[in-house]
Parts: C-alpha cells; sequence; structure tokens
C-alpha cells in the first residue's frame, strides 16, 4: 500500500496520510527510551512519507507530546497533520515521593486530571501547545471518556454530561478560531460511539481495539452508525496492543495484559495463514482496517527509529487477494469484512 497515499477525515477537509505514526510508544509506555531514538522515530517516519502523527496529555505524562513537537521541529507547518487528546491536564504531584508512575515504565512526573468541561479543554489544550512547541494543531480528539477510566454509573454520566453542557462549547470556539480543524473522540470499548453520536457531532472516531484483524464486531451496528452521520475511523491499536505484531509468543500482550491461550491459538492460526502466502503477520494486520472505505489512517506505536522502519516496510508489503479468502474461508475473518484490494 502507498503510505502517502491521503485520505479525508469525514468532511473536515483535513487529509491525513493512510499510514500515521502513533505517539503512545515514545511516551515509554514499555520501556525507557534513549531520548535520540525516540525523537529520532519520529523524523524517521517523517522520511518515509508519513505526515499524519497523533500523541495526547497522557502519553508519558506530556512526555510523547515534548518529543513529537522535538521531531517535528523545523519541518513546514503545512505539509503535516498533527493530533493530540484533550479531557485531561497535567499539574506536579503534591507529593512527589508518593508518585505512582504505572502504566507508564518512564514518562515524566506528573499528575493528570480529568476534566471535559469548558476551562477543562482550554487549559488542555493551551499546555498542549506548550509541550509541541506549536501555536495550534490540526485534530483534537476526546480522549479516555468511557467506562474502562470511569465506570458506568455516575461518574462517566457526570463527564459526558460536562463535555456536552460546557466542553463543547470550547471545542466549537477552538475550531471557529482555526485552532482546530476536526474533532473526534477515542474510543477502546464497544457502545461509546453510539453515546457519542447522542450528543455530539464529530468528523471521526480514534478506534483502540474493538477493530483489527482479530475483531470486526463494530461492523454488526456501531460503525454502519457512524458512517450514516458522515464520520471517519483512525484505527490506533492495529496490533490489538501487541499479539499481532509479535505472533503468539509466551509472553505476547493483547489488550495491554497477556494474551489469554483463546487468543494466541486464534492468531497463531491466521499466522499460519499469512505464512502460506509470503505475508508477514504484522503487515496484514497493519493493512487490513484500510479495506474499509471509511477508515482514514492507520497510526501504529513506533518506540524507536528500527521498529518506526518497520512499520513503513510491513505497510508496503504486498499481500495477495487469496489470503484475505482463505482466511474468511477458514472463519478467522468475517465473511463481510471489506479488505483491501
Amino acid at each position: 500500500m502507498d503510505l502517502a497515499a491521503t485520505r479525508e477525515i469525514g468532511g473536515s477537509g483535513v487529509a491525513v496520510t493512510q499510514l500515521g505514526f502513533g505517539g503512545a510508544s515514545i511516551g515509554e509506555l514499555n520501556a525507557v527510551l534513549d531520548e535520540a531514538d525516540a525523537v529520532g522515530a519520529v523524523r524517521a517516519a517523517w522520511d518515509a512519507g508519513i505526515r499524519y502523527f497523533d500523541t495526547a496529555p497522557w502519553y508519558g505524562r506530556g512526555l510523547s507530546e515534548l518529543r513529537t513537537g522535538s521531531g517535528l521541529r523545523g519541518k513546514p507547518r503545512d505539509e503535516f497533520v498533527l493530533s493530540t487528546k484533550i479531557g485531561r491536564w497535567l499539574r506536579a504531584p503534591r507529593r512527589p515521593e508518593l508518585f505512582e508512575r504505572a502504566p507508564w515504565t518512564g514518562g515524566t512526573t506528573m499528575e493528570v486530571v480529568f476534566d471535559y468541561s469548558y476551562d477543562g479543554i482550554m487549559r488542555s489544550y493551551e499546555q498542549s501547545q506548550l509541550r509541541l512547541g506549536l501555536d495550534r494543531y490540526d485534530v483534537a480528539v476526546i480522549h479516555d471518556l468511557d467506562s474502562l477510566y470511569h465506570g458506568t454509573g455516575a461518574k462517566i454520566e457526570w463527564y459526558l454530561g460536562q463535555l456536552a453542557g460546557s466542553g463543547w462549547r470550547a471545542i466549537h470556539e477552538l475550531r471557529q478560531a482555526g485552532l482546530i480543524r476536526a474533532i473526534g473522540a477515542g474510543v477502546n470499548e464497544r457502545g461509546m460511539i453510539t453515546r457519542f453520536l447522542e450528543l455530539l457531532d464529530l468528523d471521526f472516531f480514534l478506534i483502540a481495539m474493538p477493530y483489527t484483524l482479530l475483531h470486526q464486531e463494530v461492523l454488526d451496528d456501531e460503525f454502519p452508525l457512524a458512517v450514516s452521520r458522515g464520520c471517519s475511523f483512525i484505527i490506533g491499536a492495529p496490533f490489538q496492543s501487541g499479539i499481532l505484531a509479535t505472533g503468539p509468543t509466551p509472553t505476547a500482550h493483547y489488550n495491554y495484559a497477556p494474551a489469554p491461550a483463546d487468543v494466541r491459538d486464534r492468531v497463531g492460526r491466521i499466522q499460519a495463514v499469512c505464512e502460506r502466502h509470503g505475508v508477514p503477520l504484522a503487515a496484514a494486520a497493519l493493512q487490513f482496517p484500510l479495506g474499509h472505505p471509511q477508515v482514514a489512517s492507520v497510526i501504529p506505536g513506533a518506540a524507536g527509529v528500527a521498529q518506526a522502519k518497520r512499520n513503513v516496510e510491513t505497510f508496503s508489503h504486498p499481500i495477495p487477494a487469496d489470503l484475505w479468502a482463505e482466511l474468511k474461508h477458514e472463519g478467522l475473518l468475517r465473511a463481510d469484512a471489506p479488505v483491501p484490494a
């Protein structure tokens, strides 16, 4: 596939490269990284032709934004699209000696504050400007407003009300001022696309796991609903947090936890099909989502220059149509799942 080819996000007029750069890994999710290698990953993506970069205040508690901004410094501002997240802002901990760094291995020593209010969105935007070293970014993503972080009771309802009641006004003002050009919401689980569309008019959803080579259940309901509203999708975790890149190794990760035996077995069967066609598992995982016409980009992470280059290579690896046909025949891929031409 052509990584530099672009697709539009909804009807926003913002076009992103089919392969983007996901910034979670350079926030030191799984390992502390050499600064030059982390920033070098951003620059290696640029050198390969990638022009869409995604980061967040949450990634390494600001470290990913600092490194993304450093990697893009000096690049022509009108030649790339940058997205980051809203819904959290950062502050220094009152008791640094009690600071809990998890789930990040490294990152900065900063506390996060969830805040989807008008003031919280504005504070988040301004802090991101400073860390990125840019006067604006292009795309804002409402981040982690779901039951995984806030449960299913009064807390999540409070935050949804906060967003709809005043936070959306801040987003509208930023867009009217030309400080953002597209707005989306991050989705970690099924059910939230419907909730967001009940409240807001969005351009896209950033999907972090419900649509991969392993899972396509959202094709039943939520994806068609979003498409009917003119929304696009950006796929933020095409490797299912690891196992679709590494294969079913004993230490493989699935949804940010050790992969259970049934998942390792299914991935092993998918990998066997890929091997029969001379295709790396990671290549099939990375390219599969773009078979859906409303998927604008896939944005795998890269923990350094080597991983950034590997993503580019796997994205460009040719995949015969027979591979997708065999996966469907074996019941390893939905019969109605759209696949790349």
